[in-house]
C-alpha cells in the first residue's frame, strides 16, 4: 500500500502541471495559454490528494485504474467550469471510456461482476433522469452537466446504490450551499447562471470519502 500511495504522488506531482495546463486551455480555447503557478499547485494539490484517496479506497486492482483516471478528469472538469462554465466532452468522454474499461478489466480478473453491472446501471440511470430534467427545464440543468452525472454513475455506481444517492444529495446540497452564500454575499442574484460541475464532484468526493471510512470502520 505505501508502494501505491507513492506512485500516486509521484504520478500527481508529474502530471498535476500538464492538467492544470489542459484546464487552462480548454476554458479559454486557447492551446497558448498557461496556468500561472497558484493555479498548477492548486491542480496538482488537488490530483494528488483524490489519487491518493483512490489507492487507499480500492487499492491494488483494476478499479483504481478508474478512479486515478476519474480524479483528473474531476479536476480538469471544476476547473473549466469555474472558468467558463463548460464541462468539456473532450473530458468527459475519455473518463467515461477508461472508467468502463477498467471496470470491466476488474470484473474479468477478480469476478466482480456484479458491481460492473451495477455501475452500468447506476450511469444509465443518472443519465436518463438527469436528461429528463433538463429536457423539461433547460435552465436548470446542461447537457455537460447530465453527461458528467452520468460519468458519476459509473463510478460511484461500482460501489453501490447508496454511494451515488449520497454523491448526488452531497452535491445539490453543495451547491444549494454556494448558491445562498453569494446571494447572500450580493456576489450573484437569484438569476446568475453558477457552475454545477463543482458542486457535483465535491458531492461524489464526500461520497467516496464517506465509503472509505465507512470500510475501514467495518
Amino acid at each position: 500500500m505505501a508502494l501505491l500511495v507513492g506512485a500516486a504522488l509521484l504520478l500527481a506531482l508529474v502530471l498535476g502541471p500538464w492538467l492544470a495546463r489542459v484546464a487552462v486551455r480548454l476554458a479559454s480555447r486557447d492551446d497558448t495559454a498557461r496556468p500561472g503557478l497558484v493555479q498548477t499547485a492548486g491542480v496538482t494539490l488537488a490530483f494528488a490528494a483524490l489519487s491518493v484517496g483512490a489507492v487507499l479506497l480500492t487499492g491494488e486492482r483494476p478499479a483504481t485504474v478508474a478512479l486515478v483516471w476519474a480524479a483528473g478528469a474531476a479536476v480538469v472538469l471544476a476547473a473549466v467550469d469555474l472558468a467558463s462554465h463548460r464541462l468539456p466532452d473532450r473530458v468527459t468522454y475519455p473518463a467515461a471510456a477508461v472508467c468502463t474499461a477498467a471496470f470491466l478489466v476488474d470484473a474479468a480478473v477478480l469476478g466482480s461482476w456484479g458491481a460492473f453491472v451495477r455501475a452500468l446501471a447506476a450511469a444509465a440511470v443518472a443519465f436518463g433522469l438527469s436528461f429528463a430534467l433538463a429536457a423539461i427545464s433547460p435552465e436548470a440543468l446542461g447537457l455537460g452537466d447530465v453527461k458528467l452525472l452520468g460519468l458519476l454513475g459509473l463510478v460511484l455506481g461500482w460501489f453501490g446504490w447508496g454511494a451515488l444517492l449520497a454523491g448526488v444529495f452531497l452535491g445539490l446540497l453543495a451547491g444549494a450551499l454556494v448558491s445562498l452564500v453569494l446571494l447572500a454575499a450580493r456576489r450573484a442574484g437569484w438569476r446568475t447562471a453558477l457552475p454545477f460541475g463543482p458542486p457535483l464532484l465535491l458531492g461524489a468526493v464526500l461520497a467516496l470519502l464517506a465509503e472509505s471510512v465507512a470500510c475501514c470502520a467495518g
